[in-house]
């Protein structure tokens, strides 16, 4: 299986071990983690991250926290529970999701499994061009030593935020002041008095240009939109020196930024918050898997190539998604169709099931490269139907809307509102209590009512 530790592919390693299959991890990094596994040291990347094989994985910034609570990340049999000595914010900052995967790790002997500090060079066909049920796998990798081993199945599950996306922007490759992706974004001081440009009001848009206001001179959020959240218009309202404007004409040697709206600076630096695309330099299908403008396909359940599959098979493409359940339901999924316990359909069926779903998006407008952009509860459910697990609980997704919500409101605090309310909780459930009522509730499902209560 060809990896980057991260939550995905940990219970993928799992699930598959549990269905008897002889598994092992290729790791690039020293330890388990994936993008969780913070790196400050940046300085030898490619600021645009225009290199096809990246020297950083991890894309997470210092002071990063969780933009979901704690209660809806975890797996339905390992939840992410506070512990003592520990971040115990329900929105805690990204070394506690990094323990937790660890303790994921140790709890179900996974280590084993992994081959740490070892790249992946290449993964062919064995036999190209027959494929048939009987298709194989060359696998080339390096550490100490190159390595070349052949697999009867890949999983692929490298994660999408590492290899930056970036917009064309006339001037761009003329600009001569610095210009950088926010995968390398770490700390604020660098940017001490600068005149700061921060492209996309993304979540990490949004959160660099908040950590930025008390450290920059000025910070200029261009935006593809005007029409932006309450919470973000109170933040721009709040700082002075944060400034929102459209989106950029041009670039101009001598650091002048124009903006569509006849509007320009002269910035010291441009930060490109403007995501992250699909990319996997290592895997040769021989075009029979393509990334086309970030969709990547054909895939079936945006997991199997009906061409290739069940031998290879991806895991984590979708986003927009409460991840860790479906991630769970995905690999259970792929590691029961590896032992034949389930079945695909045809080739014709997945093909033309691929095909509809285009459409679907074609027909709802939806561009391209936002064709594995989920948002979608029914469909998480649909696919736990493949394999019997079960669908997501009622207080999951309602805890997920409202901090969805809480957000869009309390952009700079919604994270922390949790502290303010505590006693109001302490209190209803006293009363729930004094009332009699059946008190035989999940202590998620306590959280979901409490944070419901208060917010709406």
């Amino acid at each position: 299986m060809r990896d980057r530790c991260g939550s995905r592919r940990l219970v993928a390693a799992r699930e598959l071990r549990k269905e008897g299959h002889n598994v092992v991890v290729i790791e690039k990094s020293h330890d388990v983690g994936g993008q969780w596994l913070y790196d400050p040291k940046v300085e030898e990347e490619n600021p645009l991250g225009k290199d096809s094989f990246l020297k950083v994985h991890s894309s997470i910034y210092a002071s990063l926290r969780l933009t979901s609570p704690r209660e809806i990340m975890g797996f339905t049999d390992f939840p992410f529970v506070a512990k003592k000595g520990r971040d115990m914010r329900r929105f805690p900052g990204h070394k506690e999701l990094l323990l937790y995967l660890q303790d994921f790790c140790e709890r179900f002997g996974l280590r084993e499994m992994i081959r740490f500090d070892t790249r992946v060079e290449s993964v062919e066909m064995l036999d190209y061009p027959v494929l048939d049920k009987d298709l194989r796998w060359v696998v080339k990798s390096k550490a100490e030593k190159a390595v070349e081993e052949v697999y009867d199945a890949v999983v692929v599950a490298t994660g999408h935020y590492s290899h930056p996306r970036l917009p064309r922007i006339k001037g761009m490759d003329a600009w001569r002041r610095k210009q950088m992706h926010s995968h390398i974004y770490r700390v604020p001081e660098p940017f001490k008095n600068e005149v700061v440009v921060v492209v996309g009001n993304s979540l990490s848009g949004q959160d660099i240009s908040m950590e930025l206001v008390s450290i920059a001179k000025e910070i200029h959020l261009s935006a593809r939109s005007l029409n932006i959240s309450q919470g973000l218009s109170k933040v721009i309202s709040k700082y002075d020196n944060l400034h929102l404007h459209p989106q950029i004409e041009s670039l101009h040697e001598d650091g002048k930024v124009l903006f569509t709206d006849g509007s320009w600076i002269i910035a010291d630096t441009i930060i490109y918050c403007t995501g992250y695309s699909y990319s996997f330099p290592f895997l040769d299908t021989k075009g029979i898997v393509v990334v086309d403008d970030d969709r990547v396909g054909p895939l079936y359940e945006h997991t199997f190539p009906p061409s290739l599959a069940p031998s290879l098979s991806f895991i984590g493409i979708p986003r927009k998604i409460i991840g860790f359940p479906f991630f769970e339901s995905q690999a259970k999924w792929i590691a029961q169709v590896l032992s034949g316990k389930r079945m695909l359909p045809s080739w014709d069926d997945m093909m033309q099931s691929i095909k509809e779903f285009y459409h679907s998006r074609d027909v709802a407008g939806i561009p391209k490269h936002n064709t594995h952009d989920v948002a979608n509860f029914e469909y998480c459910d649909k696919y736990a139907d493949y394999i019997g697990f079960p669908h997501l609980e009622e207080w999951r997704k309602e805890l997920c809307l409202s901090a969805l919500r809480n957000s869009e409101i309390n952009l700079e605090t919604y994270r922390d509102s949790f502290k303010k309310i505590k006693r109001c909780f302490r209190l209803l459930i006293i009363a729930l209590t004094s009332l009699n009522l059946d008190m035989k509730i999940l202590p998620h499902e306590l959280y979901w009512f409490h944070f419901i209560y208060v917010l709406q």
